[in-house]
């Protein structure tokens, strides 16, 4: 994906947790392990995004770490 601007977690480091997002000209948001930056990402509805991102505020995804 070309003439976007990939966003990466804080918690990300040179070697693991590499997780990046980037917002499309059409709304939608990519996602990618930006270890591999030329690999697949993940497109998601911007509705998609904003439930993923309550039910991480809310810890509904917290028995999927560690």
């Amino acid at each position: 994906m070309s003439g976007v601007k990939w966003v990466k977690a804080t918690a990300s480091d040179a070697y693991n947790d590499c997780v990046e997002i980037a917002k499309l000209a059409d709304g939608e948001v990519a996602m990618r392990n930006s270890r591999h930056p030329d690999g697949p990402a993940l497109i998601f509805t911007p509705s998609e995004i904003a439930a993923f991102l309550d039910g991480s505020r809310k810890g509904e995804f917290d028995a999927m770490a560690g």
